[in-house]
């Protein structure tokens, strides 16, 4: 072996700057932080050619002062902290003191910068090989403005890592977006090869942040999102989550600050994951722009060199209080919330107010729920018993297609409260019986559609007719609402069945052979220290050696499915996020299951009362927009889309 020696200063810069240096996006990331970090309001990024050529960050933030400039792009200076306690306690995007040596050592830099207290403004040159600093006077008004030029001129190994300069523009493009999304009172201007990419003002009000966020996230996002702002035990969750109908194929719309930096957590996307559980189609993904506020003495931000990774003190806390305050969010969500964001839309987001059921939220265009339940008043019907029996019909399969053709029924008449009892029977589980008497939709005992000028009329408006004994017409103040009765009652039936077993302990079943199962010791460890959080989830494992569980009692809900899989996967979660949701889990897909069979069936006439009934329990159902397979239960057809398609007002 060779002696130990110390590295050269210009080679540990080279070493660490593989660690920060990743392409350009990294650099503009470093820059953009620490002109935010000097207060500026105003940040200008340019590049050319994807940002090998040239990286200019401009601000108008405190600027250096001149004896400073030199220290500056030394390894491990830095003015944000002094101390362990401020460690500790980081408040600042940068802190660590590296970018701007690890940056100047793989290319050409050059830093211009000018404080309030200067007359001039001063420069300092460095490059990659010789990292000799050489300062000389500059005009610059109060701020700072760094070039990069040439970026891995001197690692030629690095530099062919990188992509095409379109690809390396839209890591530069994310860059700043996220830049853009964690500071609105500062403005932001992107331009790539002498092009204005992006220009954003300073947003102070609410109008303005909305702005910003269609600007940067697209405008369907924002007219399809609800705006929370919740606070408990000293952390606060604020931003906007989408509608589970304005889901995405990938998680590429999941923006998510803590103090104001960007980050990707584990914790943070099971949480976001397991309040969308029952509510997003297959393996589709949710998207959001949500900012936590905490204190910065509970979270370490010093676990990753880029700092996109941090450690909560109280993993758990965090968890539950983000899946608390989505999951209750979300089920709020009523139909006019739906609405107003179609509405929004079609009509323009200064039309919204004029939808029935926008009273009680002042923005119309962003439905906000504040920790507190909707403004949407239960109706009567929602205190019905909990559906156990199913409708007579075609199977379920999860899919419009799985429909089968309407069979001719004989057509009998029925007197109103005939036709309220079919509709009862089937919220209170006694299901249809084989032969039943249908009555026609319209028939003569329908009963004819209320008045639409009054103030009071339903988010859903009311039932006019029935498609193919599968869809709901209805007719509101915003046009024309089709709802998929199935998809509809299943979700209300899965919901009641919910409430039911919430308001119940989760009983256990004694196993009659307690089921033996060989786990590794570290599993067989957290079955002794998590023994009552186990217990809670009626689960009662024993620990009869190193390396062996004996399972002895399981919910008495799951006693056909998999016990070995189910405490497997439950130890599992308790390793990896320290608590575990597959139980409820496991319990709900059961729910949903028996709500799917004990649902209205397709190819059912219902009338008009009944289907009004259906309507107003939608209104009152939590996350009533979705059946329990993540598929949307009703859609709206605007008049301006009607409209639009017979070409009137052309």
């Amino acid at each position: 072996m060779p002696p130990i020696q110390l590295l050269s200063p210009r080679l540990a810069n080279q070493i660490a700057a593989g660690e920060v240096v990743e392409r350009p996006a990294s650099v503009v990331k470093e820059l953009v932080e620490n002109a935010l970090d000097a207060g500026a309001d105003r940040v200008d990024v340019e590049i050319e050619q994807g940002g090998v050529k040239l990286i200019r960050v401009r601000d108008d933030g405190s600027g250096i002062e001149e004896q400073d400039l030199p220290l500056a792009l030394s390894r491990h200076a830095t003015s944000k902290i002094v101390s362990l306690d401020d460690l500790e306690a980081v408040a600042s995007l940068g802190f660590r003191g590296e970018a701007l040596a690890s940056i100047s050592s793989v290319s050409r830099l050059t830093l211009t910068s000018r404080t309030a207290a200067q007359e001039a403004a001063s420069r300092v040159e460095v490059e990659g090989r010789d990292m000799d600093a050489r300062i000389s006077p500059a005009a610059h008004p109060v701020g700072t403005t760094v070039e990069v030029r040439d970026l891995f001129f001197n690692t030629p190994a690095r530099r062919k890592f990188l992509r095409t300069e379109k690809t390396e523009f839209n890591h530069v493009e994310e860059c700043v977006r996220r830049q853009a999304l964690s500071r609105f009172d500062a403005g932001f201007t992107l331009r790539h090869n002498q092009r204005v990419v992006q220009s954003l003002r300073p947003a102070e009000s609410p109008l303005d942040k909305e702005r910003r966020i269609g600007a940067l996230c697209g405008q369907q996002f924002i007219d399809n999102a609800v705006l929370i702002d919740a606070e408990a035990t000293g952390l606060r969750l604020w931003g906007w989550v989408a509608l589970p109908t304005f889901s995405r194929s990938q998680a590429d719309l999941q923006y998510f600050f803590v103090n104001g930096r960007v980050i990707r957590d584990r914790l943070v996307a099971h949480a976001v994951r397991q309040a969308y559980r029952d509510v997003l189609y297959n393996n589709r993904h949710p998207a959001f722009v949500l900012y936590l506020e905490v204190d910065p003495a509970t979270v370490d931000v010093n676990v990753h060199p880029t700092k996109h990774e941090v450690r909560f003190r109280d993993g758990r806390l965090v968890h539950d209080f983000i899946f608390r305050t989505l999951h209750k969010a979300l089920a709020d969500v009523r139909p006019d919330d739906h609405l107003r964001g179609a509405v929004a839309q079609s009509f323009g987001r200064e039309n919204a107010q004029g939808v029935p059921g926008a009273a009680g939220h002042p923005d119309p265009s962003a439905p906000t729920w504040s920790g507190q339940p909707a403004g949407f008043q239960a109706s009567p019907s929602q205190g019905q018993g909990v559906p156990q029996g199913g409708g007579q019909g075609y199977p379920y399969s999860g899919q419009p297609q799985g429909y089968s053709q309407p069979q001719s029924q004989p057509q009998q008449e029925w007197h109103a409260s005939d036709q309220m009892a079919f509709y009862n029977s089937l919220n209170a589980g006694g299901g249809v019986e084989a032969g039943t008497p249908v009555a026609p939709a319209g028939g003569a005992e329908a009963m004819p559609t209320p008045p639409m000028d009054g103030d009071e009329e339903p988010p859903l408006g009311y039932a006019i007719a029935q498609l193919h004994g599968i869809y709901i017409l209805a007719q509101g103040r915003a046009g024309m609402i089709v709802v998929d009765m199935h998809a509809a009652h299943e979700r209300i039936t899965y919901e009641r069945m919910k409430r039911a077993l919430a308001e119940q302990d989760l009983k256990s079943q004694p196993l009659l052979v307690p089921l033996s199962m060989a786990v590794s010791q570290k599993e067989a460890a957290l079955t002794e220290t998590h023994g009552d959080d186990l217990r809670q989830l009626g689960l009662q494992i024993e620990r009869i050696g190193p390396e062996t569980l004996a399972v002895r009692q399981v919910p008495a809900l799951l006693r056909g499915a998999d016990s070995e899989q189910l405490v497997r996967d439950v130890l599992a979660d308790l390793i990896e996020h320290g608590q575990s949701d597959r139980v409820e889990a496991v319990t709900h897909e059961l729910l949903g299951t028996m709500a799917c069979h004990g649902s209205v069936r397709a190819n059912r006439q219902l009338t008009i009362p009944e289907m009004n009934s259906l309507l107003r329990d939608m209104e009152a159902t939590e996350r009533s927009g979705q059946c329990n397979h993540g598929r949307p239960t009703w859609t709206l057809v605007t008049l301006s889309e009607l409209d639009k398609l017979f070409l009137r007002g052309r």
